[in-house]
């Protein structure tokens, strides 16, 4: 458990009162009174949870909040706030925070949902390392081979694929494996907001850019420098916002809303699209020059259809990750079940194939996954035969898995992450004695 505190409030007393309180439960503390300064003030190692007060000058606690989690995702802030409303209670929640208290705070209320938050959040973590990139597949390699070739590279990277081949988890293993791992990571959604608050969120704004703006507010841009900004669904932003991210990319700078002052930013930008590029360009919705931009490496996810072997070793994967987090230890998948899982298409691809396991793990209540315990539109899939566009696929995977466990089939049968059971049984179908 990570447990250093990290305190923001602008009244001195305050902070002196909750770092008696924290260090005399053996936490370590570090105390911002400027909030300005909160976000450097955050070591991704070490701070576990960070306590934000909600009004502070040059800075809102809401503000400051969005800008922790845009930057740290994963790092829990609690609001306290003499002046809390139920407003602003659920505008916090909205934006990520773990909780709200209200001045006067009962100490052993904060201590306890304090605790509550660190010991959950070594799980948490677990899971997350736990989302990692399964394929045996040639031509998902090939994918793989060309991003680890140019993570260490500063080059702009423009990921293609359909929704849920794991877009985001490429993404991820870039900023990895780049020479920014230690920087920031930022995430942005564009077709998950409108283009004026897209534009708010990406390039920030100054003080009086419109009504609501009281002060200065960081762009997502500038919370990046140094590391790496993800654009997840570029092909949803607006022709004007593509023009701004133009200039980005070949000035590495920008002007905040309602500023005329230049910002200059050093992140690396990887972006993602579900889209047919060359169409939208075709179309007039998507600027060419943006597209080479960001187009210097370009890497395609193939869909799941396409990586057949890929479907029961991910299959593995997801049951033993489920089964641990639902307390279903040693569960395993009838022959009939893996059948139905080979047979799908898999229009959602890695993602409907994760939740469609998830919901099967919670609904078994021990012994092998029937096909009972899958969703009502997957009990209709045949199941008892491979089907033909699948089975030479089939034959070659089995074939080189006996080959790697020196003919041993129950090597095999682990290596296919099935049980023996199942190998034979599919070995038979195939006509493979």
């Amino acid at each position: 458990m990570r447990r250093e505190i990290l305190v923001v409030d602008d009244d001195e007393a305050v902070c002196e009162s909750l770092s008696e309180l924290f260090r005399g439960k053996g936490f370590a503390v570090t105390v911002v009174t400027d909030p300005l300064r909160a976000v450097a003030a955050v070591d991704p190692r070490s701070t576990g949870l960070a306590l934000v007060d909600l009004r502070m000058p040059g800075i809102g606690g809401i503000e400051l909040l969005q800008t922790m989690k845009s930057r740290f995702p994963d790092l829990p802030v609690v609001i306290i706030s003499g002046f809390a409303t139920v407003e602003t209670s659920v505008a916090a929640m909205k934006y990520g925070a773990a909780d709200v208290f209200t001045k006067p705070i009962r100490s052993s209320a904060l201590l306890a949902q304090i605790q509550r938050i660190l010991s959950e959040r070594p799980e948490r973590e677990a899971r997350e390392e736990d989302e990692t990139i399964i394929s045996t597949d040639p031509a998902m390699e090939e994918a793989l081979t060309l991003v680890r070739r140019a993570a260490p590279t500063e080059a702009p990277i423009l990921i293609r694929g359909e929704t849920g081949t794991g877009k985001e988890l490429v993404a991820r293993l870039i900023h990895r494996e780049s020479g920014r791992s230690e920087g920031p990571w930022v995430e942005v959604n564009c077709a998950a907001m409108p283009e004026t608050l897209l534009e708010n969120e990406m390039f920030g704004h100054e003080r009086g850019a419109f009504t609501d703006a009281r002060g200065r507010k960081q762009g997502l841009l500038e919370v990046a420098d140094g590391g790496t900004i993800f654009l997840d669904e570029i092909g949803e932003m607006s022709l004007a916002t593509q023009a701004k991210m133009l200039r980005v990319l070949q000035e590495k700078r920008f002007t905040r809303l309602g500023g005329v002052e230049t910002v200059r930013t050093s992140c690396r930008v990887v972006a993602a699209t579900n889209r047919d590029v060359e169409a939208a360009i075709r179309a007039g919705v998507f600027r060419e020059d943006l597209y080479y931009r960001l187009a210097v490496v370009e890497v395609r996810i193939p869909p799941l259809r396409e990586r057949p072997g890929d479907i029961m070793p991910l299959a593995a994967h997801f049951l033993r990750r489920f089964a641990g987090e639902y307390g279903r230890e040693g569960l395993g998948l009838t022959d009939d079940v893996a059948g139905v899982l080979s047979e799908h298409t898999w229009p959602g691809n890695v993602r409907e194939l994760k939740n469609l396991i998830e919901r099967a793990v919670i609904f078994c209540e021990g012994g092998p996954i029937e096909r009972a315990h899958l969703s009502p539109q997957y009990r209709g899939l045949a199941g008892d035969a491979l089907p033909d566009r699948f089975a030479s696929s089939a034959r070659q995977i089995i074939s080189e898995a006996i080959t790697r466990a020196g003919g041993s089939k129950t090597e095999a049968a682990r290596i296919l992450h099935i049980d023996r059971k199942t190998l034979y049984n599919r070995m038979k179908k195939l006509g493979m004695g």
